[in-house]
């Protein structure tokens, strides 16, 4: 399993900082170089030739896919920071996809260190801009306050991470009780509740156009499906996106 890790982060930091062009590249040349070149420049047996083909394949093609499979990631975060008025819509894995596009947005470098079919060590995202590097921890609580044993657990994650509170952001979609509020100050840990959340994604988001005021729209949703609405004052603006969710996610792709 830590191999495992070792390799997916290795593979996610190679995606993320080498371009598109850069990808295909070294896909080439694993499956080349791997595949056929060493093996048949050492005149290497047919049974070792094969091998080495196909270990080149397969290095090639898990990179192009990983490569694919972060694209589709970070599609999937800047559609929900553009079209979700609502957070209580998200389940728990889209709203750390949320708040890292927000943080994205704002200049950090986020990956996405939550795991769903695990534990992830109280660590959901970790940020860096520049020299700085932060440790984020994502609650999509709606009822609950945030107590200040999770804020003092957070604070044991961020030490084993060697960092310092100061370095921590904790972010959840209710409010914190005030005992947390005073420790989290006390350690100079940053909280951002839910109204503060929506007011940065506000500050970051494209906005969707009304055609007849060109005032600002957001998406909603009814037992009839989802629409765009206008948030003027006596404007009746609306766009239908239809109840099916196929039909609407084609009219969400359409470009603006």
């Amino acid at each position: 399993m830590e191999a495992e890790d070792r390799t997916t982060r290795i593979l996610r930091w190679i995606v993320t900082n080498v371009p598109p062009r850069g990808i295909g590249l070294l896909a080439g040349l694993l499956y080349f170089g791997v595949g056929l070149l060493i093996p048949i420049g050492l005149s290497f047996p047919t049974l070792a030739l094969v091998s080495f083909n196909f270990m080149g394949t397969v290095l090639a093609g898990s990179l192009l896919l990983f490569w694919f499979g972060v694209q589709l990631e970070a599609r999937d975060r800047r559609k929900l920071l553009e079209w979700t008025s609502d957070l209580r819509l998200l389940d728990s894995r889209e709203f750390e996809f949320f708040v890292g596009e927000v943080l994205r947005r704002e200049g950090w470098t986020v990956t996405q260190r939550g795991r769903q079919e695990g534990p992830d060590g109280n660590v959901d995202l970790e940020i860096r801009r520049g020299t700085e590097r932060r440790i984020v921890q994502a609650k999509r609580w709606q009822s609950w306050l945030v107590g200040v044993d999770e804020i003092r657990m957070f604070a044991g994650t961020l030490a084993r991470e060697g960092l310092a509170t100061s370095d921590g952001i904790f972010v959840t979609l209710s409010d914190f009780g005030q005992q947390a509020r005073a420790e989290a100050k006390t350690m100079g840990l940053e909280l951002v509740d839910g109204h503060d959340l929506y007011e940065r994604a506000e500050k970051v988001r494209s906005p969707v156009i009304c055609e007849i005021c060109g005032g600002r729209m957001v998406l909603d949703r009814s037992v009839h499906g989802w629409w765009y609405r206008c948030v003027t004052a006596g404007c009746a603006g609306k766009r239908d996106l239809g109840a099916d969710p196929v039909r609407a996610l084609a009219l969400l792709n359409e470009p603006r």
